[in-house]
């Protein structure tokens, strides 16, 4: 028969096994993630860039959903630069 003591024992030890067990399933994701690009160009966590998807382009974030990483739309659309040719800027005037 079994005293008070080693069944507080046998209880103790099952809640310190489940608490172990839960942090090694919580941990944080591995830093090695990455999303990946179309292209095949990789991206780390957090990183944005433009995805071109059937004819559609948008801004998006790599991240983390239930362990997987997955793109984050941010907005339609990418930013774009341009440039000015010289007879564009024509007729403008420039302050300082």
């Amino acid at each position: 028969m079994m005293d008070g003591r080693t069944i507080l024992w046998g209880m103790t030890a099952a809640v310190a096994f489940l608490l172990a067990a839960e942090a090694t399933l919580a941990a944080p994701p591995d830093h090695g993630c990455t999303c990946r690009n179309r292209d095949g160009s990789k991206y780390e966590l957090g990183q944005v860039a433009c995805l071109r998807v059937d004819g559609n382009a948008y801004l998006a974030r790599c991240e983390m959903n239930l362990n997987v990483t997955t793109w984050k739309k941010l907005r339609e659309g990418c930013p774009t630069a341009g440039m000015s040719t010289p007879g564009s800027l024509a007729g403008q005037s420039i302050r300082f």
